[in-house]
């Protein structure tokens, strides 16, 4: 598909599924802004030309609909993942007669990983010492703790074995040569940096910006730790990604195509504080120590553009790349873990508070087997709250599988909290960074119950009104936590909502009314082993049993971080230059 971000942007200028704005914009919070309004209505890619202190152009919203991630990556990846599926699985063990029908598969490998070439686009301009003032970088939401790099390529090398890692972590522009790098637990570039530090090293860092869409995406990835991002972004390209020696010494090979290329080290046991910043949960992730990294070069195009994107309260540009990064990789799921026949993580909730499966159930009690196989593997193993049954489900209509599912769950043997378990680092409902805790939640076999869908009970006086969300499920809209931490269990023992499966205390029972309300409010707000009733719990041969209504309490509370909301200043600003920015659009 497409060798470099330039080829991506060209092909949107023909679709006419690009604006250039030619007025002047400021990259604190007026281009967020722009952006944010403009993917609210599937609008078009967003190219700046103009911006304020800096000489760079900016790009964002490439990946904002379902259709530009198609004009991206086409269909060709996909049905390459589903073809090697189908080889491994037939020739399994190998049969001759049929390595036959899999001979393009062939040709295909030998374009997959990378290629040295001796001239490239990134080598145009090198400007030593680094200066990262002179890059236009954004600032996202007002109470974010400074500018940001939101579409960073970062690659690092084990300093054990040698193998790369390509990822997107955010960074934090501090000055013109130091930045903040948000590497969490579970990611690539901190296991290299934690190694690095075994070793009293300084870990070798490259910042690459642009090349080939495909490397964004391949850097979101949550492919497991041995497979190399170059790899699959080299599958998405339809093409090996081509690289060039970098004339600093003792540093990586340059992505060729990249528009820029930031190159430096992060020395062992250094940090400072980095942060807040406004993520894609949808609130701030808080300030904490994290490494810094010290720029030492920037090598770029001549003409570079900066490309970027924005984050916040779903849906963002984010959601559409992590559907389809599901999409691609999911037929590879029954490899990895064979009772696993689909998987699905919503985006609504930043995808690791909430997912899905169908497993097999062959014999008593393997959906179990299945579940704990999922909260095993990579990533996954950061899932807050994971749903399983054993019959076909269309896992991306939440609300039919959620009935599905109530109407087959025994309470007293099907639904488990795990305590003390890692956490994603931006999940804040424990009160305590990376440590929270699970739940799992099994409906498998027939139908054990009809669900209730209409509520006509007298309410308690400690709620103020309820709305159904599905048949099942009640979302009640109580007193702020605060003022009230007990009506929680209250609710689950009231005998009130005893016709009920589940019951979400929220501050606003209005979430319930669409899907993608209810999904991000409520499994972004809640830690399952402080914030679960039920109208009784027994321990029972050391296994924990409950009877519904099982209670989740999805109010915020006190230590969570505020959600991100637009400065009333600048979204004046916005609404008064909307004609400035797209004379033609209107």
């Amino acid at each position: 598909m497409h060798k470099n971000l330039r080829s991506f942007i060209e092909l949107l200028r023909k679709e006419n599924d690009l604006i250039e704005i030619e007025t002047e914009v400021d990259p604190y919070l007026e281009i967020a802004e722009i952006h944010r309004r403009v993917i609210d209505e599937q609008g078009k890619a967003l190219f700046f030309k103009n911006v304020k202190g800096s000489n760079f152009p900016v790009i964002t919203n490439l990946f904002g609909t379902a259709k530009r991630i198609d004009l991206a990556f086409g269909k060709k990846p996909q049905e390459l993942v589903k073809k090697a599926v189908e080889m491994i699985e037939v020739l399994l063990p190998p049969k001759p007669k049929e390595l036959w029908k899999f001979r393009n598969l062939a040709l295909t490998a030998l374009k997959l990983g990378t290629k040295k070439v001796k001239r490239a686009p990134i080598l145009q301009i090198c400007e030593k010492p680094a200066n990262l003032d002179e890059l236009p970088l954004l600032q996202l939401w007002h109470k974010d703790g400074g500018s940001f790099i939101t579409l960073p390529l970062v690659y690092t090398e084990s300093p054990k074995s040698g193998k790369h890692n390509l990822g997107m972590y955010r960074i934090q522009r501090y000055d013109a040569q130091t930045a903040g790098i948000h590497w969490q637990i579970h990611k690539g570039g901190g296991f290299h940096y934690f190694e690095a530090e075994q070793k009293n090293e300084s870990l070798p860092v490259t910042i690459f910006l642009g090349g080939a869409p495909a490397m964004i995406l391949s850097a979101i990835a949550p492919l497991p730790e041995d497979v190399p991002e170059l790899v699959l972004a080299s599958v998405l390209a339809d093409g090996k990604i081509e690289t060039v020696k970098n004339p600093l010494l003792n540093h990586h090979r340059l992505i060729s195509e990249a528009e820029f290329a930031i190159c430096g080290r992060v020395a062992p046991f250094t940090r400072k504080p980095e942060g807040p910043f406004g993520d894609h949960y949808g609130y701030y992730s808080l300030q904490h120590d994290y490494p810094i990294f010290e720029a030492k070069a920037v090598f770029r195009r001549k003409d570079a553009i900066y490309p970027a994107t924005v984050v916040g309260k779903p849906r963002q540009e984010d959601f559409f790349i992590g559907d389809y990064l599901q999409e691609l990789l999911s037929p590879l799921f029954p490899l990895v873990m064979p009772a696993v026949l689909d998987l699905w993580s919503y985006g609504e909730t930043g995808f690791h508070s909430l997912a899905a499966a169908v497993v097999k159930e062959r014999y008593a009690r393997e959906a179990l087997g299945a579940g704990f196989r999922i909260l095993g593997e990579g990533q996954l193993s950061l899932t807050k709250f994971l749903l399983l049954t054993d019959k076909p489900q269309n896992l991306r209509d939440f609300k039919s599988l959620f009935e599905h599912i109530l109407e087959r769950v025994n309470w007293e043997s099907d639904f488990f909290i795990f305590d003390r378990t890692s956490f994603d680092t931006l999940d804040y409902a424990s009160g305590k960074i990376n440590h929270g805790s699970k739940a799992m939640l099994v409906g498998v076999g027939e139908a054990k119950r009809n669900l209730n869908r209409e509520f006509n009970g007298e309410l308690p006086n400690y709620i103020k009104r309820a709305e159904v969300f599905c048949g099942g499920c009640l979302v009640v809209e109580g007193s702020d936590y605060g003022s009230d931490n007990e009506s929680g269990k209250r609710i689950a023992e009231s005998g009130k909502f005893d016709d009920w499966q589940i019951v979400v205390l929220h501050d606003d029972a209005s979430f319930a009314r669409t899907t993608e309300k209810f999904l991000w409010a409520t499994w972004t707000r809640f830690n399952p082993s402080t914030d679960i009733y039920a109208k009784e719990i027994k321990i029972v041969n050391n296994h924990i049993t409950y009877t519904a209504p099982i209670v989740i309490d999805a109010r915020m509370k006190p230590w969570y971080p505020a959600e991100v909301e637009v400065r009333e200043d600048v979204a004046k600003l916005v609404d008064k230059r909307w004609r400035e920015y797209f004379p033609k659009e209107i």
